[in-house]
């Protein structure tokens, strides 16, 4: 209980000084809110990037594997060549490993052409994506639909000239008619709209199905060269729940160097591209935006921490006859040494609240003009503080040592 009073009356004595000398507690201040405000205000925004970047990823699916000609990623040196050479994941390659793969969910062999055209009577929509896509497009692909149904295996194996729409490319074509059940017409041929994707607005990734016009991939084999590279060909496996992402990458591997014949002492002539990629390369890239921040805002904290070590000092050299009285009234040297120490902290923690406050404000603005929602998140504000704490700590420390070491009679005298 005395330590609590203790502590109490040093954080009274610290809030009466800072009150009673306010210019020069706002002067103290700024250097350390800028220094906070700039740390985090980059820390949130980072946050806030990564945040709907990562959701974009996701959406690709955490346990799902691409077979494509080009990789993701290329090492420092790119022998562009080699993939130059490489074939086009196939409808063969398809086939057999959707035969022989056991660690899959879902295997399909996918196409897409953008730029397209869709028309409904006098109505049309330009710049739709069409994707053609095998039965298990909706085991590969996180999607919900808002309206109708999903391709049947029979629709699907036949090539029924059937199609799901995107939200948008619906609200364009239909306004507020229901489409279900209507004729379209895309890539040339009249189609059955039997679905409407749920509306997931626009993406980081450029992911979103809003504008997106999926057909079975046995109609569009009528229609395209489907194995074609203009139209991006690849097959997608989603793996089991039940065995790592590292199994069924070993799998797909072994498969697909068995399926095209590879030798042992050869290099693989496909890509195996997972989301991991595209994650590791946004932890580098925001590793380096972070670091930036520390920089820059370690700086203004840095000339806040001296800023606060010399009004400490100065808060001693006025005070010296009120410290000499309290030591000769039986004040222990902790207490002197809490006391200017609490001053300090209590200072940089006003600082850290009011970068907090206007980083908050800075999000609700840039959030409101530009629809990039920021968020200041609880970690963030945790850190702000404890930067805080920590200046104050270190600032105060000294002054405050300082200020216990006098001799009460020496400071009485003064």
């Amino acid at each position: 209980m005395i330590i609590f009073r203790l502590i109490g009356e040093s954080f009274r004595f610290a809030f009466d000084a800072l009150r009673q000398n306010k210019m020069r507690t706002v002067l103290s201040l700024l250097a350390i809110t800028i220094g906070i405000f700039t740390i985090i205000a980059v820390f949130s925004a980072v946050d806030s990037f990564r945040n709907k970047l990562q959701s974009s990823v996701d959406k690709l699916g955490s346990n799902t594997i691409y077979v494509q000609k080009w990789p993701w990623s290329f090492g420092d040196n790119y022998p562009w060549w080699k993939y130059m050479n490489r074939p086009q994941p196939s409808l063969r390659d398809f086939a057999a490993l959707r035969e022989r793969m056991e660690n899959a969910e879902g295997i399909t062999f996918e196409i897409s052409t953008s730029d397209r055209t869709i028309k409904y009577r006098s109505s049309s929509v330009e710049g739709i994506t069409v994707s053609a896509a095998s039965q298990d497009f909706d085991k590969t692909w996180n999607f919900e639909l808002q309206a109708g149904r999903y391709f049947t295996e029979n629709e699907s194996n036949n090539g029924t000239p059937l199609c799901l729409m995107g939200a948008d490319i619906a609200e364009g074509l239909f306004g507020n008619d229901d489409p279900i059940g209507k004729q379209v017409q895309v890539l040339g041929r009249r189609v059955t709209v039997i679905g409407i994707f749920k509306k997931e607005g626009e993406d980081m990734l450029g992911t979103s199905l809003d504008k997106n016009v999926n057909v079975p991939i046995n109609f569009a084999k009528g229609i395209l060269d489907i194995q074609s590279e203009r139209y991006d060909p690849q097959i997608t496996v989603r793996g089991s729940t039940k065995v790592t992402l590292e199994e069924v990458e070993s799998e797909l591997k072994g498969l697909m160097r068995s399926i095209r014949r590879i030798r042992p002492n050869q290099e693989d002539d496909f890509a195996l591209n997972k989301t991991t990629i595209i994650s590791n390369q946004l932890d580098s890239m925001f590793k380096m935006v972070n670091w930036a921040g520390w920089i820059i805002g370690g700086f203004s904290i840095l000339v806040g921490g001296f800023s606060i070590a010399n009004i400490m000092f100065v808060s001693v050299k006025e005070r010296t006859n009120i410290i000499g009285i309290q030591k000769s009234l039986g004040a222990k040297n902790y207490f002197i040494l809490l006391q200017f120490i609490f001053e300090s902290i209590s200072l940089c923690i006003l600082g850290g609240l009011l970068g907090l406050l206007l980083v908050f404000i800075f999000a609700k603005i840039i959030t409101a003009v530009s629809g990039f929602e920021v968020l200041l998140g609880l970690n963030n504000i945790i850190l702000g503080i404890g930067i805080s704490i920590v200046i104050g700590t270190i600032s105060g420390f000294w002054p405050a040592y300082s200020a216990s070491r006098l001799d009460p009679v020496e400071a009485i005298r003064s």
